[in-house]
């Protein structure tokens, strides 16, 4: 039991670092809606290679051209409890490289399915100015496949669209606050999601609980194998010792 109780306190431990770990983010979060925005390529120096943990959700500013012809959707996105699309457009900056600018969340084509092609408004033409967060790219992403005449994805990883692209792509992605000149009003911004901190901070108080029940339940066990209760046969003999 001691060995079991171990491991809860262990877990207990992972539970308390990976709480540390979402509550970081989330300040991150917080300090980025305050935060005047930062080049691009002041937190993103390579292209392919992902964002480091400590620059996600910075708040950045590019400028560039958009590529439309190389626009993918990332479909079955929410927000609130509304299904639709996220629209991907590649920003080709000065150097020839590229960024993968979410410009926003827009509503399928008709309200009855969820899975019809939006109507996706056209790109501003020559050059416009992106502020927004850097995001870290989606685990499980796989290769973009034909969709409503173009690509569509399920989950958004710049490493998984860079063969599907004519230029180097940046690992990270942005996802759009405000342009210049101005989105249209379709797009509805991509919020960013704060971590559930708490959820960890009570598997911590859980791990630990248990492992103070199991070592309690220890203790009681080895006191009562050290002094095991009186039977009735035991009063027995002390009567028969007494009466002798």
């Amino acid at each position: 039991m001691t060995m079991l109780a171990a491991v809860m306190v262990g877990l207990g431990f992972w539970q308390l670092s990976r709480f540390h770990q979402r509550s970081a983010i989330n300040d991150r979060i917080d300090a980025g809606s305050s935060a005047s925005p930062v080049p691009l390529s002041s937190v993103l120096r390579s292209t392919g290679a992902d964002p480091l943990s400590s620059v996600i959700w910075t708040r950045v500013t590019v400028t560039g051209t958009y590529d439309a012809p190389h626009q993918i959707l990332a479909r079955a996105r929410t927000v609130g409890d509304n299904v639709g699309f996220e629209v991907l457009t590649p920003l080709v900056l000065p150097s020839g490289d590229a960024v993968l600018i979410d410009r926003g969340w827009i509503p399928p084509a008709s309200s009855g399915s969820a899975t019809a092609a939006p109507s996706v408004p056209a790109v501003p033409p020559g050059q416009v100015t992106v502020t927004g967060r850097l995001h870290a790219p989606e685990s499980r992403a796989s290769a973009p496949e034909p969709f409503a005449g173009g690509l569509a994805v399920r989950r958004i990883a710049p490493s998984s669209l860079a063969s599907a692209l004519p230029y180097p792509l940046y690992g990270g992605y942005v996802t759009m606050d405000s342009q210049v000149p101005p989105a249209a009003s379709v797009f509805v911004q991509i919020p960013a999601d704060h971590e559930n901190a708490a959820m960890n901070a009570g598997y911590v108080v859980q791990w630990w609980a248990f492992a103070l029940l199991t070592l309690a339940g220890y203790v009681y066990l080895v006191r009562r194998e050290a002094h095991p209760p009186l039977t009735d046969s035991s009063f027995a003999d002390e009567a028969e010792l007494v009466a002798h």
